[in-house]
């Protein structure tokens, strides 16, 4: 029996990382099917508070154990940055003209910023990781090229898809840092608290708070809060919690690929023979980046 339940772990374990970039590309058609019945920062409000009545739900049923206000300070910032900084940097710079293509490989360097971020602080990169994070990347671009325009790119959305990057960078770096140990529940209730405090205002600032109540906009928002928040959120977190950032965030290479395929179940969109080719070397790279161990490089003698 207890072969058994440890089989059953690694597999989910092994499982993890793929259902989460499942999860996770579906946030793109959530994006699509929302956008045109809702201004971004508005429904954004919407899903951060519709994912703290959730988790706050589930942490009172539970009596789930709250962080200390030290612990909290740190997950409010750690989701400033993946929550409000990456969402609404790729929300508004795609309702402002920027091509959702141009936005996925701006924001998929992410695997690559990561991974020099952590090599500047003692990482060793090694030659397979390497090879990985540049064949990830041009995976990505081949997926996405039939695609690519320069309409759309402006001074603003070309920072706001570039913030977007920064934020989320710095936000999976954050927590991985200072508060890679906490509950789910009360830990989400606290960074999407935080993502409202800044997204909020911003949003009565610069937007009508419209929302056009429609199926798509209602399916979009509870599959939002449910799934990509109480699902693909939570799985970034324990991959992040096992894993090194470096590696978890190669995976999201995967994303613009398994994106492309939904799109072509659901639209219609058929993916030229370049994007396949794209898939398959997004693939390798993937596997070759996020295999390869992570070392701190050894200090220097003298």
């Amino acid at each position: 029996m207890a072969a058994t339940n440890l089989a059953a772990t690694n597999l989910a374990v092994r499982a993890t990382p793929f259902l989460f970039v499942l999860i996770w590309s579906s946030g793109f058609v959530v994006a699509r099917l929302a956008a045109p019945h809702a201004e971004p920062l508005t429904f954004l409000v919407v899903r951060y508070t519709g994912v703290v009545v959730l988790m706050l739900v589930l942490a009172l049923v539970a009596r789930a154990a709250w962080p200390s206000w030290r612990q909290a300070g740190h997950l409010a910032v750690a989701g400033i940055g993946i929550q409000a900084g990456y969402l609404g940097g790729v929300w508004v710079a795609v309702a402002q003209g920027m091509p959702s293509s141009v936005t996925a490989l701006v924001v998929n360097l992410q695997p690559v910023l990561t991974a020099l971020v952590g090599w500047a602080a003692g990482e060793r990169m090694g030659p397979r990781r390497a090879a990985g994070l540049v064949l990830g990347f041009l995976g990505v671009t081949l997926v996405v090229a039939g695609k690519l325009t320069t309409s759309g790119i402006t001074a603003p959305t070309l920072a706001l898809s570039g913030g977007a990057l920064l934020a989320i960078t710095f936000g999976t770096l954050y927590q991985k840092r200072f508060c890679p140990e906490f509950d789910l529940r009360t830990g989400q209730v606290v960074q999407f608290v935080a993502s409202i405090v800044v997204t909020a205002p911003l949003a009565l600032a610069v937007e009508d708070l419209r929302i056009d109540w429609t199926p798509a906009v209602v399916g979009a928002l509870a599959w939002s809060v449910v799934v990509l928040t109480g699902g693909g959120i939570s799985l970034l977190f324990l991959m992040l919690r096992r894993g090194a950032a470096s590696q978890v965030t190669t995976y999201f290479y995967l994303v613009p690929a398994i994106t492309a395929v939904m799109a072509f179940l659901m639209f219609g969109e058929r993916p030229g023979w370049v994007a396949v080719a794209g898939m398959a070397v997004t693939v390798v790279g993937v596997a070759l980046a996020a295999r390869a161990p992570v070392q701190a490089r050894a200090a220097p003698t003298g």
